[in-house]
Formats: structure tokens, C-alpha cells, sequence
């Protein structure tokens, strides 16, 4: 039975723009019913690319829809998406992945959402909740993502004298809110699509290297790094890098000579850091290794610049929770019940206000 074919209810209640929901997939029968059945209602047509999927994802979808199409795996999701939307006939187009869901309060903000979206809105952004967990990349457990984008764009002329075409999109923030459910992280394949890049000598954009960097320094394991390293030290080697991806590129340096045990380019690399404003990830990584040595008066100074005197740059643990628990462990040890139980309240704190 294909539940997306009567659309009667929603058209005469959503008449103002039509919406074609794009989603591409792989292996998602877990989670791609509960996906599809908080927002079918407000879609006016449904269509799924499938990238290769081994179990019952296109059959779980061919209840919801009948535009389900095969897009060979080519390493590049954008690719993906470009041939969803491709296949999209509405005014809008909505973006989703398999692990999102709308509850019932956002579903009603959407449905007041299509019946008076203005025509001149050409993105419209929602925000994007539950972002902390399964240890995904993103600092920050709310924020506001593009969702939904106007199918065709119209350019017209601005300005009284000087007149010139109108080349930035007009965005509109709503308050909707998308919770994000993950199963697993998925890093593992995000990492692989970027030394694959980083092999063939590919450039990467600012944005995407602070990506892998933040891949790195929170779900790298010692391999990841590993791999990584040659090409973050060419970068931080590099006179060209500006001051922001120089930062980025001493903190997967830092982390990767350490957990590979080269103590001496850790400290080298770890001293162009702290010799500019320093960054909490570097402070952290100092603190890691003079806990390690049981030089806990050494490693709580480390710990407390982490948390007090520097700014994360990648992993916003590294200058909030971690280093208050580690402190709380070193005061622990060194028998002063008072400092540690400070500190111990300090990252529930910090916890809390995330």
C-alpha cells in the first residue's frame, strides 16, 4: 500500500506551496518508518534515492512512495542530493535523513509553516536538536540548519541607482525544531570520505577541514590520526595557513604524536600553540600527558588553562567537562577533598548548561 498517495487533507489545509520531500538512504530500515511517518502528511510528494542499500530500505519505502530511485554510491554525498532534488516537482524542496523526526508540536509549526510561507523565501532554516549525542561532530546541541529550499529561484534587480541582481538567497529562521536520533555514529565513513580526499591531494574548503578536524579530535581513534597526521603537519608546517586552520591543524598534530607516543613533536607543535593565545584542545592534550606521568600538580595547570583561560576550537569538552573532571581526579589524588569536590560540581555545571 503506498500511504503517500491521498495528499486531499493536507492540500486543502497547506494551499499556499506544494513541498517534495528529498531523502537519500542506505541501510536505514530501522529508522526510515519512524522518519517518514512524522512529516508524510505534509509532504505532497516523496522521493528516495537509495545508495546501495543491503536490507529492507526500498521496500519500507515503497509503502510511503513510488519515486524511489537507485543512485550508485560514488563516495560523494552531494552528488546524492543534487540527483535527489533533481527529481523534485514541488515549490519547495525539504532535505531530511532517515534518523530525524518531527514531534507532534513541530509538526503543527510546520503545517502553519506551508500555509503561509511568503513566496519571496528561498531557505528556510530549522533548528536541529539532540546534535550532543552519539558523540557527533557538532558543539553545540541546537542550531539553526537549512531545511527547506525553494525548488526554482527567481533573480530580480535591487537597488534604486547602481541597480545590481539580487545574489544572496533570502533566509528565514523558523522555530521549528527537528530532533536528530542517530543509532550509530558515523564517523567511521565520514573519515574514510576524507582521507580519501586528503590522499589524492584534493582542497579541502575551510569549512571542510574544520569537519575533519572535528571528526578527528572527537571520534578518531589512534588509527584515524595516524592517517591524518602527515597532512595536518603539512599544514601547520605550511607559511600559507591562516590563523584558524592553523589552530585546527595543531590540535590533530598535538593529539596524534601523543597517541603514538612522539613526545618530542608533541611538545614542538604543542609550543607553536601556546606560544599564540592557545587553544583548550592543546591545553588538554599537555594536562593527558603529565596525568599520565602521575605529575598531577603539573597536569592540573594544564588543565585548569583548558578550562579557564582558553577557547576550544574543535571539541567543546576539551574546555568545559573534561578538564574540570580531570581536575577533580588530580586534587582527588593529591588529597584535597575540597579543590576536587569544586571542581566535580563545576562539570555538572558545565553539563548542565549544554
Amino acid at each position: 500500500m503506498n500511504r503517500n498517495t491521498d495528499h486531499s487533507d493536507t492540500k486543502r489545509d497547506c494551499p499556499a506551496v506544494t513541498i517534495s520531500l528529498c531523502m537519500i538512504v542506505k541501510n536505514e530500515e530501522r529508522v526510515l518508518a519512524r522518519c517518514l511517518e512524522s512529516i508524510r502528511d505534509l509532504m505532497d510528494e516523496i522521493i528516495i534515492v537509495d545508495t546501495g542499500s543491503q536490507d529492507r530500505t526500498k521496500e519500507i519505502a515503497a509503502e510511503y512512495t513510488d519515486k524511489i530511485y537507485d543512485f550508485p554510491w560514488t563516495g560523494n554525498f552531494s552528488e546524492a542530493r543534487n540527483f535527489a532534488f533533481s527529481r523534485a516537482g514541488g515549490d519547495y524542496i525539504y532535505s531530511a535523513d532517515a534518523d530525524e523526526v518531527v514531534d507532534e508540536t513541530n509538526r503543527e509549526k510546520f503545517r502553519m509553516l506551508k500555509q503561509t510561507l511568503l513566496p519571496q523565501v528561498e531557505i528556510v532554516q530549522m533548528y536541529y536538536g539532540n546534535q550532543l549525542a552519539h558523540g557527533t561532530v557538532y558543539n553545540f546541541n541546537r542550531e539553526l540548519r537549512p531545511k527547506l529550499f525553494k525548488r526554482l529561484r527567481t533573480f530580480e534587480w535591487i537597488e534604486r541607482v547602481h541597480e545590481t541582481v539580487r545574489l544572496l538567497p533570502v533566509v528565514f529562521d523558523s522555530d521549528i525544531e527537528i530532533t536528530h536520533l542517530p543509532q550509530t555514529n558515523h564517523s567511521a565513513r565520514d573519515l574514510k570520505i576524507f582521507d580519501d580526499m586528503a590522499a589524492r591531494g584534493e582542497a579541502f574548503s575551510p569549512r571542510l577541514l574544520n569537519m575533519y578536524a572535528r571528526e578527528l579530535l572527537i571520534c578518531g581513534d589512534g588509527d584515524a590520526l595516524r592517517k591524518a597526521e602527515r597532512y595536518f603537519t603539512q599544514i601547520a608546517d605550511s607559511e600559507e595557513t591562516g590563523p584558524e586552520q592553523m589552530k585546527e591543524a595543531l590540535c590533530v598534530v598535538v593529539r596524534a604524536a601523543r597517541s603514538r607516543g612522539d613526545f618530542i613533536k608533541m611538545f614542538r607543535y604543542a609550543m607553536k600553540d601556546v606560544a599564540s593565545d592557545g587553544v583548550s584542545e592543546v591545553c588538554f592534550e599537555l594536562g593527558e600527558f603529565y596525568l599520565e606521568r602521575k605529575e598531577y600538580t603539573e597536569a592540573a595547570v594544564w588543565f585548569f588553562n583548558a578550562a579557564y583561560e582558553t577557547q576550544s576550537v574543535l571539541n567543546i569538552h576539551c574546555g568545559g567537562d573534561w578538564p574540570l573532571k580531570r581536575l577533580a581526579m588530580c586534587y582527588e589524588i593529591m588529597e584535597n577533598e575540597e579543590q576536587a569536590e569544586y571542581y566535580r560540581q563545576a562539570a555538572l555545571e558545565w553539563r548542565a548548561a549544554r
